[in-house]
């Protein structure tokens, strides 16, 4: 072989080696905003805002392909919205890295506004707080099918949240899955009763009981768990007819002594906690094509841990198939790293049991 001969041959050796460890850039999709304008949510009494932001990340062969695509519904967190997961988060970033590493096929992925002049949605239906669930179902999916090109089937839609929106897409894959048959939960909460009594919660019943109106509140609605607390009991406990908050409570005055209300204590701990739930819902269970949820073993609060616990035995008790992961570190820190739980767990479960054509 000539010199001239053995020096390209080694260029192209060395060309070939730097392509095949350089990794593939990922490509780009499009995010779009929308305004949705609910129906459903103009029943409330709360002032929620009708009008719904919606953002919809749509993948780099959309533009071109003229395929349809499955739909990733997302549920965000308390105190969260749309533009904290989209914005806020690596999600799309972590969406195209998997899409170029053969992680998971390319997929729609949309996150609505979930938000309240409160904590946010618990993702209940209620005539006082919203009736979040029929929201989603009756109107934000239909508006998605609608606008967009999605294969409308629930073979290809899943459900995913963390925290809060993880009981929330928990909770949509229990009631509805002939819309959704994969759901994956990053550490939900209120799955199940913990080991803290609600009586215990340190929450001044007796001022909100007493309340006649919101300013008589005071500063009370600043403390968080009294606040998730009202909510709890303007979702499960909802009364029309008595303001200024609109529902009853699992506390009562008698005499002036603050008494556990037995009756409402089970109706709000039967709609909020999901353990509740599991019976009546084993069959829809049954249907989904996947489900799957993780906590973190270090949450500062240990019922989340327990009733996660707790609610894997109680899946496995009825036969439910599903993956269940406790993991070391904390939420905060795992979902959203680059090795974190939304790419290592949250898109191979679902490229798994997702339907893409």
């Amino acid at each position: 072989m000539k010199p001239t001969q053995i020096y390209l041959f080694i260029c192209l050796l060395i060309s070939t080696v730097v392509t095949a460890q350089t990794p593939a850039v990922p490509a780009h999709g499009t995010v779009i905003s929308e305004k949705l304008v609910s129906k459903i949510l103009h029943e409330n009494l709360v002032g929620l805002n009708e009008t719904r932001h919606v953002m919809i990340y749509l993948p780099p062969g959309y533009a071109t392909s003229g395929k349809s695509y499955p739909v990733v519904y997302y549920c965000h967190s308390m105190s969260g919205s749309a533009e904290t997961i989209i914005e806020g988060t690596p999600a799309i970033r972590l969406l195209e890295r998997a899409f170029t590493a053969g992680v998971i096929k390319e997929v729609i992925f949309v996150v609505a506004d979930y938000s309240t002049s409160a904590v946010g949605s618990l993702y209940g239906n209620s005539p006082v707080s919203g009736r979040w669930i029929d929201f989603t179902t009756q109107e934000l999916v239909p508006f998605i099918d609608s606008k967009f090109r999605t294969i409308r089937h629930s073979e290809s839609r899943a459900v995913v949240g963390d925290f809060m929106g993880g009981r929330g897409a928990l909770t949509l894959a229990m009631t509805h899955p002939e819309i959704f048959s994969v759901v994956y939960a990053m550490h939900p909460v209120a799955t199940g009763m913990g080991y803290l009594p609600w009586t215990e919660l340190g929450i001044d019943w007796k001022k909100i009981i007493q309340a006649k109106s919101l300013t008589d509140l005071g500063d009370v609605q600043k403390d968080v768990r009294t606040s998730i607390f009202i909510a709890v009991s303007q979702a499960f406990l909802p009364n029309p007819s008595r303001p200024p908050l609109y529902c009853d409570f699992f506390m009562d005055l008698e005499n002036g002594e603050v008494k556990v209300n037995v009756e409402n204590m089970l109706k709000a701990k039967k709609g909020f906690l999901l353990e509740g739930a599991i019976g009546e819902s084993a069959a829809n269970l049954k249907k989904l094509r996947g489900i799957a949820f993780d906590w973190a073993r270090y949450d500062g609060n240990y019922d989340h841990i327990f009733s996660a616990r707790v609610f894997t035995r109680d899946l496995d008790d009825l036969g439910i198939e599903h993956d269940a992961e406790e993991y070391r570190g904390n939420p905060w820190n795992k979902n959203w790293a680059d090795d974190g739980r939304f790419y290592t767990r949250l898109l191979p479960f679902i490229a798994r049991h997702m339907v893409f054509e």
